[in-house]
């Protein structure tokens, strides 16, 4: 029998305090969100995903849910880089929440993607490239006055 998830977080948070209870139970959502988007079946063997197609559907879900400030988000939990979303994995599978398969490891996790290019790189306006050429204006367009105008 599967232990309750929240008791199961907090045993693993007195244990490994590295990371916050909102932390897990973000990768929890974002893993049935995963399972739901590749259509796995709700229960059984068929419904493992791979630590890649976790990572992403993490990265998808995370954006989804956090938009701009994702990166933010995760950093105030404790996550900075792929490898910490192995971690909780893991520790969940250690306290027989989450089931593993034989080729599950947490290698699988690590630096799958830069936090920095995948949560914040997709917000930032796309710069303009620099101008070419020597025509570079030094007065705002539109008329310009002569001196004599100047002194009326």
């Amino acid at each position: 029998m599967r232990p309750d998830f929240e008791n199961a977080v907090e045993e693993i948070v007195a244990e490994d305090r590295r990371y916050d209870r909102e932390a897990y139970a973000f990768v929890r959502d974002a893993l049935d969100h995963t399972v739901n988007v590749l259509k796995k079946p709700r229960r059984g063997a068929q419904r493992h995903v791979t630590g890649k197609e976790l990572l992403e559907g993490i990265r998808v879900y995370a954006m989804q849910q956090f938009g701009p400030v994702t990166k933010l988000v995760l950093n105030s939990w404790g996550l900075a880089r792929t490898a910490d979303f192995g971690d909780i994995v893991f520790n969940l599978v250690n306290k027989d929440v989450l089931g593993k398969t034989d080729s599950d490891r947490k290698e699988d996790f690590h630096d799958a993607y830069d936090f920095d290019q995948a949560f914040v790189k997709p917000y930032l306006a796309p710069t303009r490239p620099a101008r070419t050429g020597t025509t570079a204006r030094a007065r705002p367009r539109g008329k310009q006055r002569t001196s004599v105008e100047k002194d009326k």
